[in-house]
């Protein structure tokens, strides 16, 4: 079925989320890319708090966020998402078959060749970060995102961005960077930094921050009973 552009869109993201997750949320990617395109959406917001509802459910199995219905259309996952905005807008992918398939090829390797290397590093310098294991871990765990970061590095060698203009392929890889940065930190990958940079001071991707943040306007959980 063609996708229609003037199609309502709408977005589900959360209103209430710990305070180090703002900014975070990975419904941002699905804003930024509705925002490089011009494309008008709607938020419907959940609180990350609270038990998801079986109508959400039926929307994202996992209860996460994003999902995202374009008329018709129902996805959740966020590369799913970009990739289906991206067939809206010449902005997010482009005609050439060869620089659509590395649009794709490069989106994906965000995802499954990098970003797991990121959460480990999110669990051990987080989420785990009293277990004498995570510190044990922590040096390799460096070490292997190091390894997956340097090959990006070397790609984008004279270039602004990974295929040719910006794409789709940016947002996934600039969204994952972001969080790398935040917990290796990029000095040893001047491409990389550069590059990361160059992404983040896009004025989509203010806006798009700006309208997340604006979401959060939940109150907290409430405390459990003794």
């Amino acid at each position: 079925m063609p996708i229609d552009p003037h199609s309502e869109i709408i977005v589900f993201a959360y209103s209430w989320v710990p305070e180090m997750a703002k900014g975070y949320v990975r419904d941002l990617r699905a804003r930024w890319a509705l925002e490089e395109a011009g494309l008008g959406y709607k938020t419907r917001t959940l609180h990350a708090g609270e038990e998801r509802p079986d109508w959400f459910l039926a929307e994202q199995p996992f209860g996460q966020v994003p999902a995202l219905i374009d008329g018709d259309i129902h996805l959740f996952e966020s590369g799913a998402i970009l990739l289906h905005l991206a067939e809206k807008s010449e902005v997010l992918m482009p005609k050439d078959p060869q620089d659509r398939a590395s649009t794709q090829s490069w989106l994906l390797a965000a995802f499954n060749s990098v970003e797991s290397f990121v959460f480990e590093l999110f669990f051990v310098n987080i989420i785990f970060r009293k277990e004498e294991w995570a510190k044990l871990r922590k040096p390799s765990a460096e070490d292997f995102l190091r390894r997956r970061l340097a090959p990006i590095d070397k790609a984008l060698t004279g270039k602004d961005y990974l295929v040719g203009p910006f794409t789709v392929a940016d947002i996934a890889m600039a969204t994952v960077l972001r969080e790398a940065n935040d917990h290796l930190g990029l000095a040893d990958f001047a491409n990389l930094d550069a590059y990361l940079k160059r992404c983040l001071a896009r004025p989509a991707f203010q806006r798009a921050l700006d309208a997340q943040m604006a979401d959060f306007t939940g109150p907290p959980p409430a405390a459990p009973a003794n």
